[in-house]
C-alpha cells in the first residue's frame, strides 16, 4: 500500500493523470456539440446568425421528420461566423455578375428561333405550289402534327388554311405567308396575360414576398431554369430570395446556390439530403417575409406524375408555404421536347397544384414549337417564359408574335 501512495506522488502519476483529463473533455466537448446540431437543419447561405431554439409558430400540417423545427442558420458554435464565412464586401461586389436585360434576351431568342425555321419552310412551300390536291394538305397536316401542335389545334389550322386559300384563290407568296401568320397567331392566342404576378400582397395590414413555386418532372431543367429566373429578377432590380426544396437530389442544393452566388442571392437550404422539403419551403418564405423581400423563389424536386403519393407532397408544399404569405405563381417546367407526354404531365401538375403558368425549355421553334399551342390549350394557362439554349441568360419572357414571326418569317429565301 506504502508503494501504491509513493507511486501516486511522483511525477509519472501526475503527467497521466492529466493527460486522462484532457481526453475526458474533449470528448465531453465533442458529444455535446454533436447533440446540438439537428440533421434537418435549415441554413441560410451565405450563413446568418438565427436563434438555435425550435420556433414556436411552424404551422401544425407541416410534416416533419425530427422533432426539430427549422432554422435559419446553424446554430453549431463550432461553425464560422458571418464575419469568417462572407468574403469581404470588396470581393463579393466585385464577383457578382449583371444579368443581361429583358430586351437583349428577346432579340437574341428571336434570331435563335428564327434560324431554324423548317416548320415554317415546310408549310409555306407547300402552300405555294399553287392548286393544292389532297397529298398536298396531307403534307402540310403532317408537319404541324411533328411539330406537336396536337390534334385539335392542326384540325383547327387545317379548316381556316383551306377555307381562306380557296376564298381567296392566293398564289402570291407573300400573301400566303401572311394568312399563316394570321392563323397561326390566333391558334398562340396572343391576348393572353403573359406577365408574373409578382405584385406584393398585404396580408393584415403588412406587405408580404411575392411567392412563386417552381414546379416539374426530373429532367426538365427546373432547377436551372429556377436560376435563370432568379437572373431575370434581379435584372429588373427585384431582392430575391432561393428556396432549394428539392431535398432528394443531392446538387441540387449545390447548383441553387451556385446560382444565387453569381447574382448575389442567398439560399434556404437544408443541410442533410432527404430532409422535410416542405420545412425548406416554410422556411424560405418565413426569411423572406422577415427581410422583407420582393421575390421568394422556391424549387422542388422533380416528381413523376404517376406518383401520387408525391403529387400530394406538392400540395402538401403550397399550402405550408401559404402560412406565411400567398403562393402568387406556380409555374411548372416543361421540356419542349417531350412532345405530347409533356401534355399528360402538364395536367397533373396543373389539378395538384393549380399552375398559373408554363415555362418550356429546350424549345427550338421549328420541330416542337407547336407544343405552345398544344399546352395553352389543355391547360388554360399561357406559357409565360422559354429557353432555346443553356446560356445563363438563355430565357426570356414569351413573345407570342414573336414566336410566329419567327418561324413564318424564317422561311423566307
Amino acid at each position: 500500500m506504502d508503494a501504491f501512495i509513493s507511486y501516486l506522488q511522483s511525477p509519472w502519476a501526475i503527467v497521466i493523470a492529466l493527460a486522462v483529463a484532457v481526453l475526458i473533455g474533449v470528448l465531453i466537448r465533442v458529444a455535446v456539440s454533436s447533440r446540438r446540431r439537428s440533421p434537418d437543419d435549415v441554413s441560410l447561405q451565405p450563413q446568418v446568425q438565427a436563434p438555435a431554439e425550435p420556433r414556436s409558430d411552424a404551422p401544425a400540417d407541416a410534416p416533419r421528420d425530427e422533432a426539430d423545427q427549422p432554422r435559419a442558420g446553424p446554430a453549431d458554435a463550432a461553425e464560422p461566423t458571418v464575419e469568417e464565412a462572407a468574403p469581404a464586401p470588396e470581393a463579393s461586389a466585385s464577383s457578382i455578375e449583371r444579368p443581361e436585360p429583358l430586351r437583349g434576351r428577346m432579340e437574341r431568342l428571336r434570331e435563335r428561333l428564327a434560324s431554324s425555321g423548317s416548320l415554317g419552310r415546310a408549310i409555306l412551300g407547300v402552300l405555294s405550289r399553287g392548286q393544292l390536291g389532297a397529298a398536298d394538305w396531307e403534307e402540310i397536316e403532317e408537319s404541324l402534327l411533328i411539330a406537336d401542335l396536337g390534334l385539335e389545334a392542326t384540325d383547327t389550322l387545317m379548316e381556316a388554311l383551306k377555307r381562306r386559300v380557296a376564298v381567296e384563290s392566293v398564289t402570291d407568296e407573300a400573301r400566303i405567308r401572311e394568312i399563316l401568320r394570321e392563323e397561326l397567331l390566333a391558334l398562340v392566342d396572343p391576348d393572353m396575360d403573359r406577365s408574373m404576378n409578382l405584385e406584393r400582397p398585404q396580408v393584415d395590414g403588412s406587405t408580404k414576398p411575392a411567392v412563386v413555386l417552381m414546379v416539374g418532372v426530373n429532367g426538365t431543367g427546373k432547377t436551372t431554369t429556377v436560376g435563370k429566373l432568379a437572373r431575370i429578377l434581379v435584372a429588373e432590380e427585384k431582392s430575391v430570395i432561393l428556396g432549394a426544396a428539392d431535398t432528394f437530389r443531392a446538387a441540387a442544393a449545390d447548383q441553387l446556390a451556385t446560382w444565387g452566388e453569381r447574382v448575389g442571392v442567398d439560399v434556404v437550404r437544408s443541410e442533410r439530403e432527404g430532409a422535410d422539403p416542405a420545412s425548406v419551403a416554410f422556411e424560405a418564405v418565413r426569411e423572406g417575409v422577415s427581410r422583407d423581400v420582393d421575390v421568394v423563389l422556391v424549387d422542388t424536386a422533380g416528381r413523376l406524375q404517376n406518383k401520387s403519393t408525391l403529387m400530394d407532397e406538392l400540395g402538401k408544399i403550397k399550402r405550408v408555404m401559404t402560412k406565411q404569405a400567398p403562393v402568387s405563381e406556380v409555374l411548372l417546367v416543361l421540356d419542349a421536347t417531350t412532345g405530347q407526354n409533356g401534355m399528360k404531365q402538364a395536367e397533373v401538375f396543373a389539378e395538384a397544384t393549380g399552375v398559373t403558368g408554363i415555362v418550356l425549355t429546350k424549345l427550338d421553334g421549328s420541330a416542337k414549337g407547336g407544343i405552345v399551342v398544344s399546352v395553352q390549350r389543355a391547360l388554360g394557362v399561357p406559357v409565360k417564359f422559354v429557353g432555346l439554349g443553356e446560356g445563363a441568360d438563355d430565357l426570356a419572357p414569351f413573345d407570342p408574335r414573336g414566336f410566329v414571326d419567327a418561324i413564318v418569317g424564317s422561311a423566307q429565301g
